[in-house]
């Protein structure tokens, strides 16, 4: 079932007869746009982007045909995943000063789990604990484009949409007239700040929070209704850690969050804030994030290979023409930017299967490392724990070792982590630290891992130890949870599409490898926005605009 014409059918009878009656706007690159729309795909890698691209037929293939394609456009750092990610794209900034290494660490003094976005006092708007507790954007360090947008031009709307808390919180910044993400059964939910009310925080949601309900109520959805049966073509049969998986449509063990259903409702919520909210059509810019949570759930649950994967290229596809299609409708002139938080591939035994190396950790590395250490140091407990973005030096409890006895385990272990095949690179997160970064027009194609594991090191936040596994190794696996992951720091889960996209612009194809940093300064300068002096990424020269200013 494709939910985005249903619900936002059930919308239309709501909206303003001024938003109904609109009319497209003649097509052209607009100087300064009145619209920036970002849409991060999580899990969209650049190969798959290629893989599916001389198959798109819908907003997909308009951004390639009539979009300025950087195929080679990189998450520049080593830890791949989707909060780090979300965070370098309208910050200009590396997860290293974002703040954000990590979708969660472990808390070094208390041994508790963090989480990316963790804000202790905040509560969720729809009454719920939160998937991920309460959250909010005080664990990013640094600010976002929709922030210096705000700052200059107060009565700009800043929204963000996901299927995700930290694709729509990383997207709308500090000050955000809203971030919303889907809560199953409820609609879209947000964050409260102390003092803030539900009501007034899903005020400009609520209309189609209450068309959602109603749809649902009415039309239950059970099953993954097949659109695409050419991609049963692509079915099969996978043994993981025993286990028989079969790849098949409609997969088993339906949920909307795990089906085209998540990014379907999601662009639903998009074009009703888009309308209800008259965004690009009051005299100022405004922004609004579209972050796709799909790719990235099925790619866990199925890989990126099989037929479930295609049904969801395909039906993404389709609900992003019918998106841009209301895009061109702006009578300001809009921009669009995609990209994805990170990259992906698919799971290890059928790679394995059609001839890649490729496997799973060895399970036995950190308990025979473990046993030296503590042999070496009198240990009670393992001072080894996976951390993330690698490995914690810390009691029984979790809790950090106190120095020197922190330091000196650091030092035994890293040779001998550095020691083992399934390892490339095991530094210590203090030791990064201490390095320079990167040159700031470095190719990301040609960091060293090392340059890589540092954009990823975070001040007081992450692993003791990062480290890079061997390429094509992956974490275990659970037939009906995650059989599929991405984190590493190889071009697979590096590498994503970047594309700028603005009707009636100069379509070009730019093979020279760009950062998703890149991205904030290039659309600041678009619309006259000048970002802070310390960001990490450069300016884009993409449209018809002025130069570019020259780069410190």
């Amino acid at each position: 079932m494709n939910l985005a014409p249903l619900i936002a059918a059930a919308l239309v009878a709501t909206l303003p007869v001024a938003v109904q009656a609109q009319t497209p706007r003649e097509a052209s690159a607009p100087v300064q746009p009145a619209l920036i729309v970002t849409i991060v795909i999580d899990q969209f890698s650049a190969n798959l982007f290629n893989q599916y691209r001389g198959r798109f037929s819908g907003g997909l293939k308009t951004l390639a045909d009539q979009g300025v394609v950087y195929v080679n456009g990189y998450q520049a750092q080593g830890v791949t995943t989707t909060c780090p990610g979300h965070s370098t794209v309208l910050t200009g900034a590396f997860p290293t000063h974002t703040g954000i290494p990590a979708n969660e660490w472990i808390d070094p003094a208390t041994g508790q789990e963090a989480y990316c976005l963790a804000a202790p006092k905040n509560t969720i708007a729809d009454g719920s604990a939160g998937e991920n507790g309460p959250v909010g954007p005080d664990n990013m360090r640094v600010t976002t484009m929709a922030d210096w947008l705000k700052a200059k031009s107060p009565t700009s709307r800043v929204y963000a949409v996901s299927g995700k808390d930290r694709g729509a919180i990383t997207l709308a910044g500090h000050r955000p007239d809203g971030a919303f993400w889907l809560a199953e059964g409820f609609g879209m939910t947000t964050y409260l700040e102390p003092g803030q009310t539900a009501a007034e925080r899903l005020a400009p949601i609520a209309e189609f929070n209450a068309a959602y309900v109603s749809h649902f109520k009415a039309t239950p959805v059970t099953t993954w209704t097949v659109r695409h049966p050419a991609c049963l073509e692509m079915a099969g049969t996978s043994t993981i850690s025993g286990q028989t998986f079969t790849a098949g449509l409609p997969p088993m063990n339906y949920s909307l969050e795990n089906s085209p259903a998540l990014d379907e409702t999601t662009l639903a919520a998009a074009s009703d804030l888009l309308d209800r909210q008259q965004l690009g059509r009051r005299g100022v810019t405004d922004m609004l994030g579209v972050s796709l949570s799909g790719t990235d759930k099925i790619g866990h649950g199925y890989g990126t290979q099989g037929p479930e994967m295609c049904e969801q290229m395909m039906r993404l596809d389709a609900a992003l023409g019918d998106f841009l299609g209301q895009l061109t409708e702006v009578p300001g002139g809009v921009v669009v930017v995609l990209t994805a938080d990170h990259g992906g591939s698919d799971f290890p035994e059928r790679m394995s299967d059609r001839g890649a190396v490729a496997g799973r950790y060895d399970p036995t590395l950190l308990p025979r490392i473990n046993e030296k250490l503590m042999a070496q140091f009198s240990l009670a407990a393992p001072p080894l724990q996976s951390g993330g973005t690698g490995f914690i030096v810390a009691d029984a409890e979790r809790v950090s070792l106190a120095e020197p006895l922190r330091s000196q385990v650091i030092a035994a272990a890293v040779p001998l982590l550095n020691a083992e095949p399934n390892i490339v690179l095991a530094v210590p997160r203090d030791e990064l630290l201490a390095e320079p970064m990167p040159a700031r027009d470095a190719d990301p194609e040609e960091l060293t891992v090392r340059e890589r594991l540092r954009l990823s090191a975070v001040q007081g936040r992450g692993a003791d130890i990062l480290r890079a596994y061997a390429p094509n190794l992956t974490s275990g696996a659970r037939i009906g949870g995650s059989i599929a992951s991405h984190g590493s720091p190889w071009d697979y889960d590096r590498r994503v599409p970047i594309i700028f996209w603005s009707p009636g612009g100069q379509a070009q194809e730019r093979f020279w490898p760009i950062r998703t940093v890149d991205i904030a300064p290039s659309l600041a300068h678009l619309v006259g926005l000048t970002p802070p002096a310390e960001i990490d990424g450069r300016c884009l020269h993409l449209f018809d605009e002025a130069p570019c200013p020259v780069a410190p």
